[in-house]
């Protein structure tokens, strides 16, 4: 029995991430494309024109959203905290290990099509955090407000058919495929962490994951103490992260012509052509920004959804901006880091001893200790964040009861903990499903409801003329 279930996991896997259409190119080179990218790649496209190239022409806006002030609603979250809890997840060992496994595999002209995903996926961005504030509705168990995919989806069900519904199937098939997602994601965490602990200070990993099970336990399992820690460590991480690349630019500062030379050559570069390999770099890029930025899958609206502000827009332009960080920003650190390493100091490494290879060239043994400590913030940040994302989903699926709370709480440190001690690859794989169906579900519901957010966007624009 348990044979049947891996493979129908690693089957849908497939299904969603594998190559479902190859694509010819000149040259004897081929172009990938998976399902998840056919979908996402145009769905960004689309936003993006319909909001008027929004990162570009609001990029202020999208600053000045997150400095708006939390209003009177207790409990509720301020744009700036609900942008800190979606960065929470977005950024993670993504933009890490991730970062470092599409450069190996499609060269620095994957850096360029990351960037390019990111600007298209803060459309999508923008419009999913629109819909989760218009559709946001009153949290009785942790305070505040909740909502997401799964709320707006259900309404628009109830409104279309005219009558009250108690659930409606694409939402549960959207909130299911949330908490199956975090679960496996819960996994993935630990061991990685695990890993780069044994790797940097030789501890053995059943002492990280006890620490680390013991450590996210004391926080979940208080009521509403994941945003306060969240609000303290994200910034910490993501600054400290950023400051240490600039050093690493700056010594290195005679390089960076080349570096970014490398990318644009190689990102449109005849010679990959010719070899064959661009299709590769296009989709190792696009890729990886899709994974990392998490535009259209429908968990950063479970952020949105919670800040409590005046304007709908304001939200959604928080979230778009947080694309921004996590790609343009945080990846982009990573991706410096690596390519201003010379290539035969790197050969045939990979993962996260590619990346602590990289370091150790920069700043010797601290760069090591440094990188296992950013991995270890990095993810346990997302494993904070998720765990707020799946109480509107318990709540959708099972009503305001704690007792349903705590147990998805409990089933996802059951999980961390497995992952910490043993490396399960369905497990793995269950995550990139979980969060491919997500998307699926998610933009079947962002086409038809897209115009309301648009209304919003252009009430916003008309009242900052007034």
């Amino acid at each position: 029995m348990g044979d049947w279930i891996v493979k129908i996991i690693e089957s849908v896997y497939n299904f969603l991430w594998g190559d479902l259409i190859v694509l010819p190119l000149p040259g004897g080179g081929t172009l990938p494309l998976s399902l998840l990218v056919i979908i996402l790649i145009p769905a960004g496209l689309y936003f993006t024109v319909r909001t008027r190239f929004l990162p570009v022409r609001l990029f202020p806006d999208m600053v000045k959203a997150v400095t708006g002030k939390k209003t009177k609603e207790k409990g509720s979250l301020s744009v700036m905290q609900s942008l800190i809890v979606s960065t929470a997840t977005r950024v993670g060992m993504g933009n890490l290990v991730g970062v470092v496994a599409a450069i190996s595999a499609g060269g620095a002209g994957a850096v360029f099509w990351m960037w390019v995903t990111a600007l298209i996926g803060s459309s999508t961005a923008f419009v999913e955090a629109t819909l989760a504030q218009l559709y946001k509705e009153k949290d009785p168990l942790y305070g505040g407000f909740r909502g997401g995919p799964a709320y707006y989806i259900h309404r628009y069900f109830e409104r279309k058919s005219g009558k009250k519904k108690n659930h409606v199937w694409l939402a549960v098939l959207f909130a299911v495929s949330g908490l199956i997602c975090w679960c496996g994601i819960s996994q993935v965490i630990s061991n990685s962490v695990a890993s780069s602990f044994e790797n940097a200070f030789h501890i053995p990993p059943i002492y990280t994951t006890i620490v680390l099970v013991i450590g996210a336990a004391i926080i979940v399992l208080r009521k509403n103490a994941t945003v306060k820690v969240l609000d303290i460590m994200v910034p910490i991480m993501a600054v400290c992260y950023f400051v240490i690349t600039i050093f690493i630019i700056v010594k290195n500062i005679g390089s960076m012509p080349a570096v970014f030379g490398r990318i644009f050559s190689e990102a449109f570069g005849l010679r990959q052509v010719v070899a064959g390999s661009f299709g590769t770099i296009v989709m190792n890029g696009v890729k990886r920004g899709l994974f990392s930025n998490e535009a259209g899958s429908g968990s950063a609206p479970c952020a949105a959804a919670a800040a409590e502000c005046d304007m709908p827009v304001k939200s959604g332009l928080a979230q778009a901006l947080g694309v921004f960080i996590d790609t343009i920003v945080i990846c982009s650190c990573t991706a410096m880091i690596m390519l201003l390493v010379p290539e035969n100091l790197v050969a045939g490494k990979e993962g996260m001893d590619l990346l602590q290879a990289a370091m150790k060239f920069h700043l010797g043994d601290f760069g090591v200790i440094f990188i296992a400590a950013t991995l270890f913030m990095f993810s346990f940040s997302t494993f904070l964040g998720i765990l707020f994302y799946a109480r509107s989903n318990v709540a959708y699926l099972f009503g305001d009861k704690w007792c349903f709370q705590t147990a998805y709480k409990v089933l996802a440190l059951v999980m961390l903990f497995i992952g910490g001690i043993a490396a399960y690859t369905f497990v793995w794989d269950l995550g990139d499903v979980g969060i491919g169906l997500m998307t699926i579900f998610n933009i079947i519901a962002l086409y038809p409801l897209a115009g309301e957010a648009l209304s919003e966007l252009k009430s916003y624009e008309e009242s900052k003329k007034s």
